[in-house]
């Protein structure tokens, strides 16, 4: 057994649970060794996962070097940008194990790693072929990130759920729909965009504001603790000292923890949708009332960010809400009578991969909302720990977002027409 060993094997194995767990007693099962050999290798856990930080950055940077190299000498900066959009989907659409531990591990951890700096010191500089405008938010860089990830989270759930090696026609096949999602988005054109009246579209939102949505104390202490631990270490004991009730009483409200996060998400996703109902009948056209309902979904999300934060989108997955309620969020947007809006990739495909576009919209929506207070700091300049403390203290608090109405028509822009209406 050698190092190289133990560091695969911990990809599939702790990989299989999205890192929630993290036992070196079931990898050394897996390895058919004891638990104190491991130990001859790695002088801890979290050594071993420092060792698979190093593999994944090597592997990942030798990959998209030889795209690197070809952008970074491409006279078009558009096209050479593109080139390192599909080799990094590729890299990732060929890797489950690698994909899962930079969803979950790299990106979606509390201690971030310096992503640039990993690959800067391989020979990648980022910055040399991004030609996206920092300055503004959300970054056009961060949403087509944002899409590559959930085009790939899509491929593996849907095609290559057991983790098999995808051929090389169906890797081409989900290169190529990233690409033209990124480059079209739902294949609007850009001046359908500019003939729209946001500020009266946003006034129509604010007219309808969930404030007026009766609030309930005792399941804002349910978000305060999944936001604070997260939707599996959120405990009975943290909402009943957050309630005020004893840890008894909550039972009289919830049968099991189970039931509580069930009731919680249910409840929130509901209010949802009966928000952006009731504000998206104020127009008859498609295209108002998508943005009508991507603005609804962001304002209730800023006005609720302790909820916003408990969200996860791998280990939400896991919740057994039943069906009927998350595709009626979905609706939200397949309802809209745009056709791309009803676009499957698959012929007989179940209600849930029909929702896919739908997914993606919603997808982009948490994902912009939860980096603003992160960008925004860093922009100033603070340290980066104390960025990410500040954040969390932020969502957890409940303090309401502040992020502006011109960043959540930026995302809608991307949404609709993709790169080609921004200049670029």
């Amino acid at each position: 057994m050698t190092k190289h060993e133990i560091v695969m094997t911990a990809f599939k194995v702790w990989g299989r649970k999205l890192y929630l767990d993290t036992s070196l007693s079931e990898l050394a099962r897996e390895l058919g060794v004891s638990k104190t050999a491991l130990y001859r290798h790695f002088e801890n856990k979290q050594a071993l996962l420092d060792a698979m930080c190093r593999h994944f950055f090597d592997d990942y940077a030798a990959f998209i070097k030889p795209a690197y190299e070809r952008s970074v000498r491409a006279e078009d900066k558009a096209e050479g940008f593109m080139l390192m959009v599909r080799a990094i989907t590729e890299y990732y659409v060929r890797n489950m194990d690698a994909f899962v531990f930079s969803r979950v591990y790299i990106y979606g951890g509390r201690e971030k790693t310096n992503i640039g700096a990993e690959l800067k010191c391989r020979g990648i500089d980022m910055g040399r072929i991004s030609m996206m405008d920092d300055c503004a938010y959300p970054s056009l860089l961060q949403l087509v990130f944002t899409t590559l990830m959930f085009g790939e989270a899509y491929f593996y759930k849907y095609a290559y759920a057991s983790g098999e090696v995808p051929p090389g026609k169906a890797v081409q096949t989900m290169v190529d729909a990233v690409e033209e999602k990124i480059t079209r988005g739902l294949g609007l054109r850009p001046e359908q965009v500019e003939a729209m009246d946001f500020d009266n579209l946003e006034r129509l939102v604010l007219e309808e504001s969930p404030a007026k949505i009766e609030d309930d104390g005792l399941l804002r202490a349910v978000a305060g603790a999944v936001a604070e631990a997260g939707p599996w270490k959120a405990s009975m004991e943290m909402v009943a000292q957050r309630s005020g009730l004893s840890k008894s009483g909550l039972y009289a409200h919830f049968k099991s923890k189970k039931d509580m996060l069930i009731q919680l998400f249910l409840t929130e996703i509901n209010r949802i949708i009966s928000y952006a109902n009731s504000v998206t009948r104020n127009s008859e056209e498609p295209l108002e009332q998508l943005y009508l309902t991507v603005m609804t979904v962001a304002f209730y999300f800023k006005s609720r960010p302790d909820f916003l934060y408990a969200i996860d989108w791998i280990k939400v997955r896991r919740l057994n809400l039943g069906d009927a309620v998350p595709l009626r969020v979905y609706r939200l947007f397949a309802d809209i009578k745009i056709d791309a809006l009803h676009l499957c990739t698959e012929d007989g495909a179940g209600d849930d991969a029909k929702y896919t576009v739908s997914r993606w919209i919603l997808f982009l929506i948490v994902n912009t909302l939860i980096h603003w207070p992160h960008w925004k700091r860093t922009y100033k300049g603070e340290e980066d720990r104390d960025v990410l403390q500040s954040c969390g203290a932020l969502f957890r608090g409940g303090k309401e977002l502040d992020i502006p109405n011109t960043s959540i028509r930026r995302l809608f822009r991307f949404i609709v027409v993709g790169l080609q209406g921004f200049k670029i």
